[in-house]
């Protein structure tokens, strides 16, 4: 019964702490006037995420503690963020548009393969930039060289793209069914889930975490 008790607690504050990131990441978002303030506030809830994960021996934040750490790594990501999403934002805009334009047009069999195809890329992209960001929070490395990583791991752990791809699938059912979900969690819900699959198989050194209740101390 105690360790019930104990195992609802700290799903609680698990909780607790997915709603604040929501807050706070709306809070930075408008403060950097929404264009300057997305993508940094992403990057910062990545940061946080992983600081939670990370720390194995108390993972029972407070609302202060998640607020400091995500606007310290907010205020940290304003440039570094900003330069790495928003080409990543142009083109997925732009291969969403392709698709769009394939399939609102007539273009016989040929249209049908290329919209497969187009079908098939933006799903890839998504996982690509789904990835990126966990991957870019973890490692200290350029633009390039965490490009190339999540691009690996999307083609080369297939149960991890799985995993964020059902994950975000769940999620928007979820929201979809209790819309009430969404006004309360928003974007906070989708990127833990993805933190946590790219944490549980995603494979990479510093990346390896299965366990999500906080370990005894004396261990």
């Amino acid at each position: 019964m105690q360790r019930f008790a104990v195992g609802y607690e700290f799903v609680c504050r698990v909780i607790l702490m997915v709603l604040v990131v929501h807050v706070v990441f709306i809070v930075h978002t408008v403060m950097g006037l929404v264009i300057a303030g997305l993508f940094p506030s992403i990057a910062a809830s990545c940061s946080t995420y992983r600081t939670w994960l990370l720390d194995v021996h108390d993972r029972s934040w407070t609302i202060n503690r998640t607020w400091t750490v995500f606007h310290r790594a907010w205020k940290a990501e304003l440039k570094g963020a900003n330069l790495f999403g928003w080409p990543q934002f142009l083109v997925w805009a732009l291969l969403i548009w392709e698709y769009w334009l394939v399939q609102n047009n007539d273009m016989g069999v040929v249209g049908i393969g290329v919209s497969g195809a187009l079908l098939v890329l933006n799903l890839i992209y998504g996982l690509f930039v789904f990835v990126s960001w966990p991957v870019r929070s973890n490692f200290d490395e350029g633009p390039w060289w965490t490009l190339r990583t999540s691009l690996m791991m999307v083609i080369a752990r297939p149960l991890c793209s799985l995993m964020v791809f059902i994950l975000f699938l769940l999620t928007i059912w979820a929201y979809y069914t209790w819309p009430g979900l969404m006004m309360a969690f928003g974007v906070s819900v989708p990127m833990f889930a993805t933190m946590m699959a790219v944490y549980s198989w995603g494979r990479l050194p510093g990346m390896d975490v299965h366990v999500l209740e906080p370990r005894d101390k004396k261990a």
